[in-house]
């Protein structure tokens, strides 16, 4: 596999908590608290890097953080190009696990909101075979504006682009109109079913890939434990079901799920097995604490 990916993305820290039982506001409750490199934009380009995928990963972190956050990100093989930010430390995320694994975020995006056109070199998209950009790059201006001027220059380049919308809570917030307007016509889409639900404002998978197939040629919904569907703007296609795992922590499972359907859609193979190892990804990654390979 010669082409490379490129991903461009946040890099957080994960401090992943775990209560024994309900939070007791205002007093202590028992509780396993894990500390996980994560981000989406990372965690997608770690998945590839370990799978063996050729990438290069686009971010910004905390000046203090920088080695070390460019010595990690060498052991799984991706092509960092980091910038150090001198006046925010990089970003860090708590996240709040219930009894089923299902999560909810506290976000402080630190570095990652200085990301800029300066971060990115003239060469980036050199021998680059697709572009995987997380939505969290879309919600602040000044990434906004660096990511949507990368995207014109891989458009003029013919490089195929995918978006994963990455928090259903920001795509509320801006609505989706203003996220379709930021993202124009690109070739995939990774949206889980309640991001697809906020984008179209419909319950329905048929009508969610219509009026996703509208901006995005080929259109992919994460359902969680119930797999995933694949459509274009002839409806669905292919709908594929998720096998049953025990379920530690879903942090990453997206992005997992993101890089497995890449890796294999780059090593040519039909849509069935895209698929499917996007599904085997997300499976995978739900099964241990963190975002990222073990």
């Amino acid at each position: 596999m010669s082409l490379k990916v490129l991903v461009v993305g946040d890099v957080m820290t994960d401090i992943i908590v775990k209560p024994e039982g309900p939070i007791v506001w205002g007093s202590d409750r028992r509780a396993k608290i894990r500390n996980r490199p994560g981000g989406s934009g990372a965690n997608q380009a770690v998945w590839l890097g370990a799978a063996g995928v050729p990438v290069k990963f686009v971010a910004r972190v905390g000046q203090d953080d920088l080695a070390t956050h460019e010595r990690y990100f060498a052991r799984f093989g991706v092509d960092a190009h980091l910038a150090g930010d001198a006046e925010f430390d990089s970003g860090i995320l708590v996240t709040l696990l219930d009894q089923n694994g299902e999560r909810s975020f506290l976000t402080d995006r630190g570095a990652n909101l200085n990301l800029c056109s300066d971060d990115m070199s003239e060469t980036v998209l050199d021998e680059v075979g697709l572009v995987l950009i997380s939505g969290y790059s879309l919600f602040s201006p000044g990434p906004r504006q660096a990511v949507r001027l990368l995207l014109d220059q891989a458009r003029a380049r013919q490089i195929p682009i995918a978006v994963d919308p990455a928090s259903v809570g920001f795509l509320a917030e801006i609505g989706p109109s203003q996220f379709m307007a930021w993202v124009g016509s690109c070739d995939w889409i990774f949206a889980n079913d309640s991001e697809a639900e906020v984008l179209t404002g419909h319950a329905d998978f048929e009508r969610q890939v219509a009026i996703l197939a509208k901006t995005f040629r080929n259109v992919v919904i994460k359902r969680g434990r119930f797999g995933a569907v694949l459509g274009a703007t002839e409806g669905i296609v292919l709908s594929l079901p998720a096998p049953v795992v025990p379920v530690v922590d879903t942090t990453g499972a997206g992005d997992a799920f993101a890089a497995g359907f890449v890796c294999a859609l780059l090593a040519g193979a039909d849509a069935a097995s895209c698929l499917g190892a996007g599904i085997a990804g997300g499976a995978k990654a739900v099964q241990f604490v963190g975002g990222q390979p073990q």
